[in-house]
């Protein structure tokens, strides 16, 4: 590529001085090249990729590289997707293969290694060939390639009668559009590919199948193919907190080739200006204000989040695996016959002591508690918080009728199902009911769910029906073993 540079000012690839410019690099051990380069919130990640590929291409602890003979023709310096998984695996200190698997596509993505034959940068666990990609073209060394080092690369590659060369569909589209909008220098561009093509004959067979594995796979991370991730766009949210922010590009397939400089504009500082009375006040008022707020110690927030982690880990399928198994992943569908099924197992019947939460959404749950309720005559606080919940979801059109039978059946004078709500309430739901809305009752129902929650839920959970439930679920299931 003898019209392409790297911001970092290297040598092209072609010439005599690559191997020094690379070994300087290497015992820079983690320097940027130069001072905005470090400031990237990618090169960190980078530096870090680079310790690993840099281990991973060691000659005694690395992965083997090998030239594999094929039909005709030999394929050099290779090695497989799975002994990339493998390694990791054995000197990372990763147990989980899924994990190694994710780690090493995230490497590919970047354009460390690549496979041979794909422009889809991604790791596979399997014999598919894997090649290391040059330092020269490492996204640590902050290329910003043009629209025109695209046309020339492409360009390049039709002269060249290769199966391996030939242009995926979206690069011929690529250059299709790329010579409408350069028509007016597309014979410069042409002479520019025709030049490096002629100095790539002069190249080894050997030598050129490779370099031309990893330009392909340097395109590939900056001109991926349509529906992948651009691994080299920074994060503008991470740019914008720099306290120098440097030129930003975004990898687009478009005609415009737009590079803007964010740099940190400097203004004069404002004169000092003496507040007035009126903000004085609303300072004071502010600040006053703050010393109001509730507020809990570290200790004692950091002690809540651990008690509720504890009480729901059984309850998670990330950390504990659940029994039955996921259906999606096990192809076993017993968890999905139990959940349809009126019959709710241990851990569900348990779970609905953490809170009247949990027993409000579940349905199971919610019958439970009604039927509970029902035994001792005091069903309609649970009645209305349904019917309210069953309101929200009510297609607009019904919900003026459907305000109106649930102000009827639980609030009105002599209703049916009077429920006990306190006066500031009741006047706010009768002034909504006159403009009838989905939260006409929202105050009756926040009444109504503390009244719940501080004395029929408990009652629930401490009653005789809860506890014979519980106890026949475990039972049931010591019976099973």
């Amino acid at each position: 590529m003898t019209t392409m540079k790297s911001s970092t000012g290297a040598p092209d690839i072609s010439s005599g001085r690559f191997t020094s410019w690379i070994m300087a690099q290497t015992n820079s051990s983690g320097q940027g090249t130069n001072g905005v380069a470090d400031e990237s919130p990618n090169m960190i990640v980078y530096r870090k990729m680079e310790e690993v590929i840099a281990r991973m291409q060691d000659e005694k602890n690395g992965i083997p590289i090998r030239t594999v003979k094929s039909f005709l023709t030999k394929i050099p310096s290779v090695f497989s997707g799975s002994e990339i998984v493998q390694w990791m695996m054995k000197n990372l200190d990763i147990e989980d293969q899924v994990e190694a698997l994710h780690l090493g596509t995230l490497m590919a993505a970047h354009g460390y290694f690549f496979p041979i034959s794909d422009h889809v940068l991604t790791l596979k666990d399997d014999g598919t060939f894997y090649r290391f990609q040059t330092p020269y073209f490492w996204p640590s060394n902050c290329w910003e390639p043009e629209n025109t080092d695209y046309a020339v690369y492409l360009c390049k590659r039709t002269m060249q009668n290769k199966a391996r060369l030939e242009l995926a569909d979206y690069e011929a589209e690529s250059l299709a559009r790329l010579q409408r909008a350069f028509a007016r220098k597309w014979e410069f561009i042409f002479m520019q590919a025709e030049a490096q093509a002629k100095v790539d004959k002069k190249r080894d067979k050997i030598e050129r199948k490779i370099l031309d594995s990893q330009e392909r796979a340097f395109w590939d991370v900056h001109r991926p193919v349509p529906g992948c991730v651009n691994t080299t766009e920074v994060d503008i949210k991470k740019s914008s907190r720099m306290k120098n922010p440097h030129k930003t590009r975004k990898s687009v397939y478009g005609l415009q080739n737009d590079i803007r400089t964010h740099s940190p504009t400097h203004t004069p500082a404002p004169e000092a200006k003496q507040p007035t009375e009126e903000e004085l006040q609303e300072q004071i008022t502010f600040w006053q204000l703050q010393l109001d707020r509730h507020r809990l110690k570290m200790s004692k927030v950091a002690e809540s989040l651990l008690g509720y982690t504890e009480q729901y880990l059984e309850y998670d399928p990330f950390l504990t695996p659940p029994d039955p198994s996921n259906p999606w992943i096990s192809d076993d569908t017993t968890l999905w016959e139990l959940e349809a099924s009126k019959e709710p197992g241990q851990q569900r019947v348990k779970r609905w002591a953490f809170g009247i939460d949990e027993v409000l959404k579940d349905p199971v749950g919610r019958e439970q508690f009604l039927k509970f309720l029902e035994s001792e005559f005091s069903s309609e606080n649970l009645r209305f918080w349904l019917a309210v919940q069953e309101l929200k979801k009510r297609p607009i059109r019904e919900v003026p009728t459907r305000v109106q039978e649930i102000w009827q059946e639980f609030l009105a004078p002599g209703a049916p199902s009077a429920i006990n709500v306190d006066s500031k309430s009741y006047d706010k739901t009768t002034q909504n009911v006159k403009d009838p809305g989905r939260y006409a009752f929202e105050d009756a129902q926040e009444h109504i769910y503390k009244l719940m929650k501080s004395d029929s839920y408990s009652r629930f959970i401490r009653s005789s029906a809860y506890q014979e439930l519980l106890q026949a679920k475990k039972k049931k299931s010591k019976n099973l073993f």
